[in-house]
């Protein structure tokens, strides 16, 4: 079975920082992203961050949505479920700011992926999902993809693990 994956990019790394996107790779293998449109306080920029993730902040203004719609969105598609991160401590603070500013609880419970790794998985962890990147015809550095490129380097450890201990 395939664990849900959350990815969060945000407005840089550190103190002020906002998150700008998130990213969901459901049970189903479907992927599920959205733009987070900034609230006026938050105004922390970090130029090499948008050179990682390549959203500006006429996009932001342009395509994205409330956070408390994000935040609804979220809940629908993942209510009373583990969702795993593999930047834990990152994403739930971003995820914190944003279910605190939409005025909404946080219907499912962040993990970190980690928790899910046994030995042999972590060791491979690295060139599996390097490989897996470097397959795929993403174009574009978006959270949907990389949440994505987690579950499915989650499943091919996994896999291969299933055949080394047979």
């Amino acid at each position: 079975m395939r664990p849900l994956i959350i990815d969060v990019e945000a407005s840089g790394f550190g103190r002020g920082s906002y998150p700008i996107e998130v990213g969901v790779a459901l049970a189903s293998g479907e992927t599920r992203c959205m733009i987070i449109r900034r609230e006026p306080e938050w105004v922390h920029w970090d130029d090499s961050a948008e050179g990682l993730h390549g959203i500006s902040r006429e996009e932001l203004n342009r395509h994205g949505k409330s956070v408390a719609e994000v935040a609804n969105f979220l809940n629908s598609w993942l209510a009373g479920q583990v969702v795993y991160s593999d930047a834990w401590g990152n994403d739930s603070s971003w995820l914190a700011l944003l279910f605190e500013y939409a005025n909404v609880g946080q219907r499912f419970k962040l993990e970190s992926l980690r928790s899910l790794l046994n030995e042999h998985q972590l060791e491979v962890w690295h060139e599996t999902k390097e490989n897996l990147t470097q397959a795929s015809d993403f174009r574009r550095h978006r959270a949907s993809n990389d949440a994505l490129i987690l579950q499915q380097t989650y499943c091919k450890t996994a896999d291969v693990t299933v055949v080394l201990e047979e």
